[in-house]
């Protein structure tokens, strides 16, 4: 059989999925499997390495059994993962030394504000593009080797690994053969130089880790190796890997500067296209890498909100007030207005441009009269409030406003959310045929490494809008609105809790 099928994998905060690809980009199949989070203190957030594991090998297996393909007719693997998390383990045999710490976690936020007040953070963000914040892999390794007994001692002699998602699963999936991360996970661990593209011995003095238990740094669509033929019944080989947003916006094909792309998920990611030369913001934005194919490296700005569907997964599993996550699009359209009832989703802080870990949420400007619809329609607006601050500081940084909004992500099937988008930015939104853009990325990496499919401009070209969304709202209305927003904000940011 000629292999002619690119499997995805797409393992994200809330869930893994597997997505197969056909020569046209095409998706064939699908299988997917939620995961369990866990919560052992405030502010903590940590997934079970294993569980992942596990569901990958399962969510795999489906999509070929549901596809009738055999193995053979895999001519590649592609890999996007939720970054930052960060996983140790043992190089010899693969056990998992502590659960995942989940790029949501809060934990290290004192670190992070001990090394601010140590004046380090000029030196990182020149250096990485990034920020001193808990957010980033760095100080969460720095905790789990201060915290495992021996495990400083271990990482040391070369004994142990770290590795974000990608990582971990490429080293499972090939047997324990290879320990490596793409340049664009490697990229948000606060111990990449930009410029050189190398593990920095500096920042690696500054967050007292060994580089010994740090993975080589490959392009995107790198040959990274090949499956262990246990798994699938056959060796196929491993060749495109990216952090989630940054194939995502590969997916968009977002490849000319100027281009953005948003993703809406358990949070939401706005990217916006740069070229060969790194920018630092002027306002809080994070400089990163979109990808490096060829060693050429191609870099973005990005925006980060921790919290967008995961306000309706709180909804729906936390206070039991929606059945499922599209129930709330009815909620939205049965009333024209949340009357002044502002949720703030600081639940583990707030992101970008705010960088304030300590934030908590806020459920602002109840009365009598709130109901059920307010609050959901609530957690909606601050999706789109949230991404107006993005829009605003990237605006900033780049002298203007973008012509198009590519959205992307398990949200923006809610047609009443993509309006009410298009409305709060003054910017026309455009919507895919193919939404589930971050596992498309990853397949269109790992298909390009592979030679199944062509050159950048063929995927630019194959790109298709589903719908476009158009501005309707009247300026006076949207800046009410968003004047609300920016007062809860400051509210919560002040511990504030009273009506806006």
């Amino acid at each position: 059989m000629a292999a002619s099928h690119v499997l995805a994998i797409d393992q994200g905060t809330t869930s893994t999925r597997a997505i197969l690809f056909d020569r046209h980009g095409r998706p064939v199949a699908s299988a997917q499997q939620e995961l369990p989070q866990h919560y052992p203190a405030d502010g903590w957030v940590e997934h079970d390495p294993e569980a992942i594991w596990r569901d990958t090998l399962a969510v795999c297996r489906s999509v070929l059994a549901r596809a009738g393909l055999a193995p053979a007719g895999v001519a590649a693997i592609g890999i996007a993962n939720q970054r930052e998390t960060t996983v140790l383990w043992e190089r010899e045999g693969g056990k998992v030394l502590h659960n995942a710490i989940v790029w949501q976690d809060r934990r290290t936020a004192e670190a992070c504000r001990a090394l601010v007040r140590d004046g380090a953070e000029p030196q990182v963000r020149a250096r990485t593009g990034l920020l001193l914040d808990p957010y980033f892999s760095a100080t969460k390794l720095a905790w789990l080797l201060e915290r495992i007994p021996g495990a400083r001692v271990r990482a040391e002699r070369g004994d142990l690994c770290f590795g974000t998602i990608d990582s971990f699963l490429l080293y499972r999936l090939t047997g324990g053969r290879v320990h490596a991360t793409d340049a664009t996970n490697a990229a948000r661990t606060l111990l990449l130089d930009l410029a050189t593209q190398r593990w920095d011995p500096g920042l690696l003095g500054l967050f007292d880790l060994p580089a010994a238990l740090l993975p080589a740094v490959l392009d995107n669509d790198a040959h990274f190796g090949t499956t262990d033929p246990a798994w699938f019944g056959a060796a196929v080989p491993i060749t495109g890997m990216a952090g989630d947003q940054q194939a995502a916006a590969f997916g968009q094909a977002c490849f000319a500067p100027g281009m953005i792309k948003s993703t809406y998920g358990t949070g939401c990611f706005a990217l916006m296209t740069l070229g060969a030369t790194p920018r630092l913001s002027g306002h809080r934005l994070l400089t990163t890498l979109a990808w490096r194919l060829g060693g050429r490296a191609t870099y973005a700005l990005e925006g980060s909100i921790f919290v967008a569907g995961a306000a309706l997964q709180w909804l729906r599993d936390g206070l039991g007030l929606i059945p499922d996550t599209p129930a709330s699009e009815a909620h939205a359209r049965a009333i024209d207005d949340t009357h002044g009832v502002y949720l703030v989703p600081a639940f583990t802080g707030l992101g970008a441009p705010y960088w304030d870990p300590d934030a908590r949420g806020a459920l602002l400007g109840l009365t009598r009269n709130t109901g059920v619809s307010q609050v959901v329609r609530a957690a909606l607006e601050a999706v789109c409030f949230q991404t107006r601050d993005l829009m605003e500081a990237m605006a900033a940084d780049a002298g203007q406003m973008p012509a198009t909004l590519r959205v992307d992500g398990g949200m923006v099937g809610n047609d009443w959310l993509m309006q009410f988008l298009a409305d709060t930015l003054a910017v026309p939104v455009e919507r895919p045929m193919v939404t589930e853009t971050t596992a498309l990325g990853a397949a269109c990496l790992a298909g390009l490494g592979a030679g199944v499919y062509g050159s950048m401009a063929d995927l630019a070209a194959g790109w298709q809008c589903q719908r476009r969304f158009e501005p309707g709202m009247l300026e006076s209305r949207r800046n009410r609105l968003y004047d609300g927003w920016r007062r809860a904000v400051a509210r919560v940011r002040e511990g504030v809790v009273t009506s806006v």
